[in-house]
């Protein structure tokens, strides 16, 4: 509860409370400090440190982390049922917040599916023939619940009957996009919704390239279905290839603009793929390995 209560304060960043954790391994120590020793501590000035040392007393906001962990599941760094493949990736969440089957974190294979918001009129189309087949061989998609292709690869893994994780931008009780809040229920009726973001905290736009990284770590593989040139999209490929994750692309014709990002991801080395069996016997021949990987980090 500590863990979850410092990662709410204000002027603790998580690079700071890593620093905590490294220096108060207990997580009590700092909760005796003045606001000149926390300065000291943490070697921060004295504003930021006064704004901590209240926050560590604030009785409203420890009411609040205690309502929080009796309505929606937390995991932390520090707990036995922290997913292994993020504490594998740089800058590992400290604290993620689930509604849901908490049980899907553990499930392989998964995939994370992704591009752009504005998609073209193939796209529903080709994220269907990507994935359902590997949804019906019990893969897990994740993606993200914005508008496009995150919102088509759920819909489709839904109707499917498939296993599905959605990672937020912002907490629960602020759902982004709003027009997804009936995609947002059923994914929590059916499958996992995951933020590292306190439920009353709304989205911010920097959390978006953000959250990218707990989508790619969740997974064996990302694959980009479309993305435009210069697609935020491309940010998520970023994050996936600095964990080591597999990378695919869906080509497309030169004349959709929306296709363009996957035409260049191609050309600089990511997997063509143009169905799912491209994807399934790429695990086949990796997947092993992969999982050997993060079973011998546990």
């Amino acid at each position: 509860m500590r863990l979850i209560h410092l990662s709410r304060c204000r002027g603790i960043s998580r690079k700071r409370l890593h620093k905590i954790m490294d220096l108060d391994s207990s997580l009590k120590e700092i909760y005796h400090l003045s606001p000149q020793a926390l300065a000291t501590f943490l070697s921060i000035p004295t504003k930021t440190a006064l704004s901590i040392y209240y926050d560590l007393r604030n009785r409203q906001l420890i009411q609040n982390v205690k309502e929080d962990a009796k309505k929606y599941g937390i995991v932390t760094l520090l707990d036995q049922h922290y997913p292994i493949q993020l504490k594998t990736i740089k800058d590992p969440p400290i604290v993620l917040y689930l509604l849901g089957d908490a049980s899907l974190l553990k499930h392989i294979p998964s995939l994370s599916v992704i591009g752009t918001r504005k998609p073209s009129k193939e796209a529903m189309e080709k994220t269907k023939v990507m994935i359902e087949p590997l949804v019906k061989a019990d893969w897990l998609i994740v993606s993200g619940m914005a508008s496009g292709i995150d919102s088509y690869a759920h819909q489709i893994t839904l109707l499917s009957k498939g296993k599905t994780i959605a990672v937020l931008g912002g907490g629960f009780q602020h759902i982004y996009p709003r027009k997804n809040i009936l995609l947002y229920k059923e994914i929590v009726r059916n499958g996992l919704a995951v933020s590292e973001y306190p439920p009353s905290v709304p989205p911010q736009r920097h959390h978006f390239p953000e959250r990218n990284r707990i989508i790619s770590g969740l997974s064996f593989a990302t694959l980009v279905i479309e993305a435009t040139e210069k697609s935020g999209t491309l940010i998520t490929v970023d994050q996936a290839l600095d964990q080591g994750r597999e990378v695919y692309a869906v080509p497309g014709s030169p004349l959709i603009p929306q296709t363009a990002g996957c035409n260049n991801l191609i050309q600089d080395g990511a997997k063509l793929v143009q169905q799912a069996t491209d994807i399934a016997e790429d695990w086949e021949a990796t997947g092993k390995h992969f999982q050997q990987i993060h079973a011998d980090q546990k």
